[in-house]
């Protein structure tokens, strides 16, 4: 399967001892291939069937300011104020009989300057924030939800699983600090739509 991802990081910047590689298509690509195969791939995983089917898959994944993302909260969820991650799924339009084409995920936004005092407040780094929360916006990309403490606890141990694969654990010792504490509803407050 192929990806192709539209990714923009313009207008942000990312402080301190990161490069811009956090912000790069380079970084970002084959991350998101590797998570999208391992939902696609596994038939105990929800996942629709035409990215089963697909030979190539697209997304959107943007990178704003507190401001950015706090605009659109507000236009597409009438909530007010920043959130860390957005998610606007394009596959609710996409009809299961579509077979062999290329298939819109649709677009991940992401608030660095949320991300960047989430990472703080739970003593981890920028780039563990930005995959958990980029793993999140790829799941309700695939049709994953958590209205209910169950789906919600499902979704954050498949979170933590496409986080392992990919290299992004955290140490043993901020496990029980962070980690844990995501597996309540109120640990992060991620809002996704």
């Amino acid at each position: 399967m192929e990806l192709d991802l539209s990714l923009d990081a313009s207008g942000v910047d990312v402080d301190g001892p990161h490069d811009g590689s956090l912000l790069s298509n380079a970084t970002w690509a084959p991350v998101l291939l590797q998570w999208i195969e391992h939902v696609r791939s596994n038939p105990d995983l929800s996942c629709p069937s035409v990215v089963r089917l697909a030979p190539e898959v697209s997304l959107g994944l943007r990178f704003t300011d507190d401001a950015g993302i706090a605009e659109l909260n507000s236009q597409w969820r009438q909530k007010s104020g920043p959130t860390d991650v957005l998610s606007f799924a394009a596959l609710d339009d996409t009809p299961d009989w579509l077979e062999g084409a290329a298939v819109e995920l649709g677009d991940i936004i992401v608030s660095l300057d949320t991300a960047h005092r989430q990472a703080a407040d739970h003593d981890h780094s920028l780039r563990y924030e930005l995959h958990w929360l980029i793993s999140h916006g790829l799941l309700h990309l695939l049709g994953w939800d958590h209205p209910d403490e169950r789906s919600l606890s499902a979704m954050l141990t498949l979170q933590e699983h496409l986080l392992d694969i990919t290299g992004n654990v955290l140490p043993k010792d901020k496990w029980t600090n962070t980690c844990g504490d995501r597996v309540s509803p109120d640990r992060h407050q991620t809002s996704t739509s």
